[in-house]
């Protein structure tokens, strides 16, 4: 609390979380508390890393984010890997991964992330995917700035986790784009920039990232960051509202309280409207 005012986190959502996330989530939900002052309408900011889960989510598979680009020894570890063969996937990455191929050496990453056919090992996932890091590999820097951020298999190191963070942010990922968003807002491991934190949120909101939907929703509700906007912030909410977000409806219709019927008919037509603008 600063201020006198609070930030309220709202539950959590229905993803499954793990340990680690739990954990993460904690402790980022923890410092935001702490750092963003809101609550002359008692908007309820949600949980960040439920958000982010939604992204991680997308990647349950290293499969989908190889496109085809490695023929032969690769494509059948992928195949390997779609049966859950992990022995046979492990086989085939490990000698491209060890040749230098991103794209391998992310999905070893990701199999001693989640303990897939090998014991979980943090510290080896982290090798591994700061090595396709190294080379530009979008989600290894994604998920190595994961690591950071919650302490797993490196130590903890918020601003290192930034780095990773941004580094993907740039290159188009809505999830780093989020998170970059939420550390700026927060004020964790750099200055709070809540203009800054609006212009990641708004990156990632454009490409139909719900949760920055969400928190640029609420930051033209209560003018931080951005002019103070009812007819922006319902539309943002309402994006994310529309695909079952709690979150989002009950701040929309906290919004719609302060809002004339023209104002919502405009902001609904501003939602339909809307096109999601994909950077990669």
């Amino acid at each position: 609390m600063r201020n006198g005012r609070s930030f309220v986190s709202a539950r959590p959502s229905a993803v499954n979380l793990s340990r680690a996330a739990r954990d993460k989530q904690a402790a980022i939900v923890a410092t935001a508390a702490r750092a963003a002052p809101i609550a002359r309408r008692q908007l309820r900011f949600p949980m960040p890393i439920v958000r982010i889960l939604l992204v991680l989510l997308a990647l349950a598979s290293p499969l989908s984010m190889a496109g085809g680009a490695v023929a032969g020894p690769f494509e059948d570890a992928q195949a390997a890997h779609s049966r859950r063969d992990y022995a046979t996937a492990l086989r085939l990455w490990r000698p491209l991964a060890d040749q230098g191929n991103a794209e391998a050496q992310y999905a070893l990453g990701f199999m001693y992330d989640g303990g897939q056919g090998v014991p979980k090992n943090y510290a080896r996932a982290a090798k591994w995917w700061r090595l396709a890091a190294d080379q530009g590999h979008t989600f290894a820097q994604y998920n190595l700035g994961t690591l950071y951020d919650n302490g797993n298999g490196v130590p903890q190191n918020k601003a290192e986790a930034l780095k990773w963070y941004h580094l993907a942010a740039e290159r188009g990922n809505d999830g780093a784009q989020f998170n970059v968003g939420v550390l700026h807002f927060a004020g964790v491991a750099v200055s709070e920039n809540r203009i800054e934190a609006a212009k990641w949120f708004r990156r990632a909101a454009d490409q139909g990232h719900i949760g920055a939907q969400v928190y640029l929703g609420l930051c033209y509700a209560t003018g931080l960051g951005v002019p103070q906007d009812n007819i922006q912030a319902y539309m943002w909410l309402s994006l994310a509202a529309a695909r079952s977000d709690q979150d989002a409806i009950s701040n929309r219709n906290r919004v719609a309280q302060q809002m004339t019927p023209a104002q919502i008919a405009e902001a609904q037509k501003l939602a339909v409207e809307w096109k999601s603008k994909p950077e990669r």
